[in-house]
């Protein structure tokens, strides 16, 4: 199965956000597969957000991510990159879709509840930064076959 990887950025975790951000992934079919909570600090940001070092508004980036810990988690499931990031919707949360977790709780391009990976390379390397091999659990789902047909597990 697709592994992906999403972060309750601090926002989402001050506005009591975790338990509706897991439960629209879950409901989706997606299965947590780790999870933990966080205090980030500015080398694994620094990391993490390396694409943005020079632009202006890293700064402002950086210290939005450490206003609380934030809830770190791995999801599986067939295409889990794609179906999590679509789920998550726009960055801007102004310009994100209703029904997705952006356009329902967000109108920010910053304060924007989530961030999800957004490609397969890209998730291998934001698991890889954030959890140990033995934090992510691999078993059976008693449902799956209610969410996939048996060739798509496969």
């Amino acid at each position: 199965m697709e592994k992906t990887l999403i972060i309750v950025k601090p926002c989402g975790i001050r506005r009591g956000l975790i338990g509706e951000v897991i439960q629209r992934f879950e409901r989706r079919g997606l299965q947590v597969c780790g999870m933990k909570m966080v205090q980030l600090n500015e080398q694994i940001l620094s990391e993490h957000y390396s694409h943005l070092v020079n632009k202006p508004y890293y700064s402002r980036i950086v210290e939005s991510m450490m206003l609380t810990p934030v809830i770190i988690f791995c999801l599986s499931g067939v295409d889990a990159v794609h179906v999590a990031h679509a789920m998550a919707g726009a960055t801007n949360g102004r310009e994100a879709a209703p029904g997705t977790i952006r356009g329902d709780y967000s109108v920010s391009i910053q304060e924007n509840i989530v961030h999800t990976s957004d490609t397969i390379q890209n998730a291998l390397v934001e698991i890889n930064r954030f959890f140990k091999p033995e934090e992510i659990f691999e078993f059976e789902k008693f449902v799956k076959n209610v969410f996939y047909s048996t060739d798509e597990l496969v």
